[in-house]
């Protein structure tokens, strides 16, 4: 059996993962990194054996099979006709195992002429729903049958697969060679200072063509897009599309003009948005597409049945930023060898000359430990250096330090605050490690009366660190149980009034399943954290992961030693800064290495 045509390409598309029998056929390699490069199955040989059959439908999930129809004549007429290859995808570390024929007792032996079973094995490590929905899994053992049997094609008996789930099963490599991650976006629930906030919604959808749709990368995702946000995310975003919005009638290709102008026609449904409901569409579909067409979208214009809808230029859709709202120059802050808080002004390069800050943080009349500072740069909270008070100041005039907002009763500093974080909504999150009762609390406004917040979910695991995302709607948490600290993503949802909300962390969900211990977080950009920690007997590194858990295809940063804490920016663009033990405070520019910036300092945050 010929395997797959363009070997060529195999190296390039990830191949070697895959199970190999029979021929190779060799074309021309391609030039590395060539994105077009594409895959073709192969349909099975007259008279290929149960094993042949087995191994080459395995295949031929990994190609660019247009609708899967070479992959279906590896099935049984009744299986061709029902099998859902958009029904989810199951990702095993490697290709999965092929084994079999199973063989149970004497009657198997007695039918095995006409019927047979086979196993696929292997190690599950994520799963992607209908939803392109992606979720990391803790390593497990995954099995599943395919049963084969004879079955007249052409005149002649030939064995096909008669039992086979929905979806797909492909290896890891296989599958970040066949899909990419991307964001789409939906509207926060309630407002953020006043402003609607865009929130990302990380899904996967195929490289190229989608074999099932025939659709682009940018229509798959707009079509994802208008489906609506993923079960996860449901809950504190909505969309501005009216129901039953899809793309208009055979629209499978979405790129932008030579003016970068990009034309997206609907269907009838979107004729019943308002003007203000169509802009708001308009800047959905702005931000999903923003970063996944090679050419940078401008101004998009949506069509419906009736003609162009509106329009909406990618400086206007600004407003709809989660980071808008700040006026700051992102400034990076730490705290100098005294305990007072100096920031790097407009350090757009992380090296400025440091200036303590305004007001009694840069005084030092209580030296500080810890320091959080608002997105809008006008105030900061910090946490005393013995971990026990928890203090809000203003960084644009001078005063006395006020009275702390939360006091911590834990015996030890390891057992008191956390360190500070503020979301995009101007609200104040902080951690009680109190080995007696630990909790989470908001400070709404960053004032008054701290809130408990509820964390369903814990499981006897205590919050060691945490990081409010700039919507405001999702929460990283570092968990400490059984002597490990693992990363986790939670949903924060508000009910009730706007004035008095109540406010709980729901959903937790791994999202570093391959690190036995995390500890330093941050979120860079809409979507990605930067995540410091080791696999498990392994040595520390620092790497990016997705909100969603999965991989980012950056990868994991260039090697830098004893890490204690990292910050990064919104803006991705701007450099990475770790806090280390022997070289201080050191960062890290696009396309470039660790470089110092000082030598003494500790808890260097951005804004956030």
């Amino acid at each position: 059996m010929s395997a797959l045509l363009g070997c060529g390409a195999f190296v390039l598309a990830g191949c070697g993962s895959m199970p190999v029998t029979g021929d190779v056929k060799a074309v021309g390699a391609s030039q590395p990194g060539d994105s077009q490069v594409q895959v073709y199955a192969v349909a099975p040989r007259e008279g290929a054996p149960p094993s042949e059959i087995v191994d080459g439908f395995l295949e031929s999930m990994t190609s660019d099979d247009p609708a899967f129809a070479t992959t279906r004549k590896y099935l049984s007429a009744a299986a061709r006709s029902t099998w859902q290859p958009s029904g989810g995808i199951t990702v095993l570390a490697q290709a999965p195992n092929r084994s079999g024929p199973l063989l149970h007792d004497e009657a198997d032996r007695a039918t095995r002429d006409r019927e047979t079973t086979y196993t696929l094995t292997g190690e599950k490590v994520a799963a992607v729903d209908s939803q392109s929905s992606y979720r990391p899994l803790a390593p497990t053992g995954y099995s599943q049958t395919l049963h084969l049997e004879l079955e007249e094609a052409d005149g002649k008996q030939e064995w096909r697969i008669d039992v086979v789930p929905d979806g797909l099963v492909l290896g890891q490599s296989d599958f970040k060679r066949l899909y990419r991650s991307v964001n789409k976006y939906y509207f926060a629930t309630g407002r953020t200072n006043g402003r609607l906030t865009l929130v990302a919604d990380p899904v996967y959808v195929r490289n190229r063509t989608d074999p099932v749709t025939r659709m682009d990368t940018a229509a798959q995702t707009v079509r994802t897009l208008l489906a609506g946000p993923t079960n996860w995310l449901r809950p504190v975003v909505d969309s501005r599309f009216p129901t039953g919005t899809t793309l208009g009638k055979d629209v499978i290709a979405l790129a932008p003009d030579d003016q970068n102008v990009l034309k997206v026609r609907l269907n009838g449904k979107a004729d019943k948005a308002g003007r203000s409901a169509c802009r708001m569409m308009a800047a959905q579909v702005l931000f999903t597409l923003q970063d996944l067409t090679s050419a940078r979208v401008e101004r998009v214009e949506l069509e419906g049945g009736k003609g162009q809808l509106c329009a909406l230029d990618s400086g206007d859709a600004r407003e709809f930023s989660a980071d808008h709202g700040s006026d700051g120059d992102d400034s990076q802050y730490f705290i100098n060898e005294k305990g007072q808080v100096e920031r790097i002004p407009g350090a757009t390069d992380g090296t400025g000359t440091p200036e303590p800050v305004t007001g009694p943080l840069g005084a030092g009349a209580v030296p500080m430990g810890a320091v959080g500072v608002a997105r809008d740069e006008q105030r900061a909270a910090a946490v005393s250096a013995d971990g026990q008070h928890l203090y809000v100041s203003s960084l644009e005039t001078e005063g006395e330090l006020a009275e702390p907002l939360v006091s911590s009763e834990g015996k030890k500093a390891a057992d008191r605050l956390s360190s500070p974080s503020w979301d995009g909504r101007g609200d104040l999150w902080v951690a009680d490690r109190d080995s007696a009762g630990s909790r989470l609390l908001r400070l709404a406004g960053g004032a008054g009366e701290p809130q408990e917040v509820r964390v369903p979910g814990l499981d006897g695991a205590r919050i060691e660190e945490l990081r409010m995302s700039a919507d405001g709607v999702r929460i990283a948490l570092l968990l400490t149980k059984d002597g490990h600290t693992t990363l986790k993503i939670g949903r924060v949802e508000r009910r009730g009034s706007s004035v008095a909300p109540e406010i709980s962390v729901e959903d937790l969900r791994q999202s570093a399943p391959q690190l036995a211990d995390v500890t330093a977080i941050s979120w860079s950009g809409r979507s990605r954290l930067v995540v410091v920690g080791k696999e498990e007997g392994g040595v520390q590194q620092v790497r990016y992961v997705q909100a969603d858990g999965s991989t980012s295809a950056s990868g994991a940063l260039p090697g830098v030693n004893q890490v204690q804490s990292v910050a990064a920016a919104d803006d991705e663009l701007l450099p990475l800064m770790a806090e280390t033990v022997d070289d201080g405070i050191v960062k890290l520019s696009p396309g470039d290495n660790w470089q110092t910036v000082l030598k003494q300092g500790t808890s260097l945050v951005y804004p956030g």
